[in-house]
């Protein structure tokens, strides 16, 4: 069942986000002394250039050897800014990239971790926008925070200290100023943040289709659904270019707002400095044209960084936006803990399923009061129409879903209190819904048991029909096959599927419709392998065509997430119910 998301507030985020980076603690504190002395070099090259000034524009002759000296010290200051500059930024993007590793990680191993009810119910287009996208948005405005925003707040009180230092009454007259710039920075912000997240949930929904609309293009292309997917398409694009648009347009007042503002300070400063330039001519304590100039200089300086920052702001609400968003699929519940479980004790194959009552959604009902008793060897075959709960039953079986009453035991152990890794390495699967990982044909089929030696894996995929295909790949065992086996049939995927259970040989099998994708021959073959690998072995066999089940020991016949009727293939059809209509169904005109 879906669950609601837990929220995360912006607040909240932000913790986070610090979080992460205590971590490199050393490497902020060895930026922010970069970016400190970067500031001080850069503030201290107006006062040489001032200086340099007055002795230019002072009375008597000019010392042309002291303002060379000056301006030397002023090339010097610049220079080392600049350095300093580069640390700061080569620091920030180390800082940076790892948080953002550490993050990705922590969300990968996050996604190993949660419940198939989450994953089954959630889209998986957008949980790969939230790994990817959002972390790569999130690392931007990270980034941006600080190589900006950092720097910019040293400037501004490295500034304001300097300027008070000089003059301060016409210091107090930029610190006055100040908040406007400010107040309007944050009545824009304030309105930017939700519609950047609103921004990266529609983008998340179009990953999501394009996913989907990707994955299954021959099915659209099939039943002609090209315009609609386009509809839907254009649709979840408009909706994105309109929210994006409203973002950055109030983000985008932010800074020429800031800029008008700043230019009032400047021009205030202008004004004050030369009305006291005028007032303090002759006075024991003059204000000078070069200390004129250096405040000037320290007005553009300022009011500079308020300009970054303003730019930064809309990156940030984006980025802790897209922090959010990351943040909820972090804090989803995990699947309950089996630290604490013992392992299973050694597996013989004896499974009991005592009043078992499961369904997806309390609304509607699904396997209700299930009874069964397994022993070891045993051939069980589940039948049954679709929806009736066959699958759900192997989802049991293999704790993919807690039952919501009633024990489901191997060997007297409810598989509630014991590891879930040592019941699912008990079971060998092969379903119906293939999966390969990208890689060799040969690693795909020692998933199956990494250990196994070269001989082991190749008697298996004989064991499988899987052989003779495989040789006749361009480089046979070492041949690289794409995404889930996009190069090979569907039913060369299920041998190779088939071949990796045979090489690991655990001691109860779940086959899902396991020779669906299979020609005629090839099954006959198969099914004769599948006898011997079934040798001594509990077996669950899903199966539709119902003459593949004859021999099996016990047949479950499934109506309505109930086993209506059970036994062997002999004495169902005696009984003429249910299984006797499923079957001969299959052979009428």
């Amino acid at each position: 069942m879906s669950k609601k998301k837990p929220g995360v507030s912006g607040r909240t985020t932000i913790g986070k986000v610090l979080h992460y980076l205590r971590k490199y603690t050393a490497g902020m504190a060895l930026s922010l002394l970069c970016a400190a002395g970067s500031v001080v070099l850069t503030l201290l090259a107006p006062i040489l250039v001032g200086r340099a000034i007055d002795c230019i524009v002072g009375a008597g002759e000019v010392d042309f050897a002291a303002v060379g000296v000056l301006l030397a010290k002023t090339a010097l200051a610049v220079a080392g800014a600049a350095v300093l500059q580069w640390l700061t930024g080569e620091l920030n993007n180390r800082v940076t990239y790892r948080v953002v590793q550490d993050i990705r990680a922590e969300a990968f191993r996050k996604l190993q971790s949660l419940p198939l009810s989450y994953l089954d119910s959630q889209p998986h287009g957008e949980i790969i926008s939230r790994m990817i996208a959002d972390v790569e948005q999130f690392a931007d405005g990270l980034l941006m925070g600080f190589s900006q925003l950092f720097t910019g707040v040293i400037t501004i009180f490295g500034t304001i200290g300097f300027m008070f230092a000089i003059r301060w009454q016409i210091a107090l007259v930029v610190v006055l100023l100040t908040p406007l710039s400010l107040l309007v920075a944050r009545f824009i912000a304030t309105r930017t943040y939700s519609l950047f997240h609103r921004q990266s949930q529609t983008r998340a929904e179009q990953t999501g289709l394009i996913e989907e609309m990707i994955g299954n293009q021959k099915t659209v292309q099939a039943f002609c659904h090209e315009q609609e997917a386009l509809e839907q398409f254009d649709e979840i694009n408009e909706r994105l270019e309109d929210c994006s648009a409203r973002a950055t347009f109030f983000s985008s007042l932010t800074n020429p707002s800031t800029r008008f503002i700043n230019a009032l300070v400047y021009a205030a400063v202008g004004l004050a400095g030369a009305l006291t330039c005028i007032a303090t001519a002759g006075t024991v304590n003059p204000f000078t044209v070069g200390q004129l100039s250096c405040f000037l200089s320290y007005a553009n300086q300022y009011t500079k960084p308020f300009n970054e920052i303003s730019g930064v702001i809309a990156e940030l609400q984006n980025a802790l936006a897209c922090a959010q968003r990351v943040f909820e699929l972090m804090e989803q519940p995990p699947q309950s803990s089996d630290t604490d479980n013992s392992n299973l004790p050694p597996v013989k194959g004896n499974v009991s399923l005592q009043d078992v009552c499961f369904s997806y959604t309390p609304e509607k009902k699904l396997i209700e009061h299930l009874n069964l008793q397994v022993h070891a060897g045993q051939h069980i075959a589940i039948v049954g129409p679709t929806g009736c709960g066959k699958t759900t039953l192997i989802n049991l079986l293999m704790r993919f879903y807690d039952v919501d009453q009633g024990v489901i035991a191997v060997e007297g152990e409810d598989i509630r209190t014991v590891k879930r890794s040592s019941l699912r390495r008990s079971y060998g699967m092969v379903l119906q819904q293939t999966w390969l990982k990208t890689g060799t044909v040969r690693e795909n089929i020692l998933l199956g048991s990494e250990n196994a030696t070269e001989e082991q894996m190749l008697a298996a995929a004989k064991a499988a029909h899987a052989d003779s295909f495989i040789r006749r790949l361009p480089q046979g065992y070492d041949t690289v096959i794409g995404e889930n086996g996009c190069e090979l049939s569907q039913g060369q995927r299920q041998l190779l599927c088939i071949a990796r259970v045979m090489l690991c040989l655990p001691p109860m099998l779940i086959l899902d419709e396991a020779t669906s994708s299979i020609d005629t021959r090839t099954e006959l073959r198969i099914q004769r392998a599948f006898d011997r690998m079934m040798e001594g072995r509990t077996s669950f066999v899903v199966a539709h065509r119902l003459s593949t089940i004859r021999q099996a020991d016990v047949i479950l016949v499934m109506r309505d997430g109930r086993v209506v009727e059970q036994g062997s293939h002999e004495a169902l059809l005696q009984k003429n119910g249910f299984y006797a209509q499923l079957y001969n169904s299959q052979f009428a005109p």
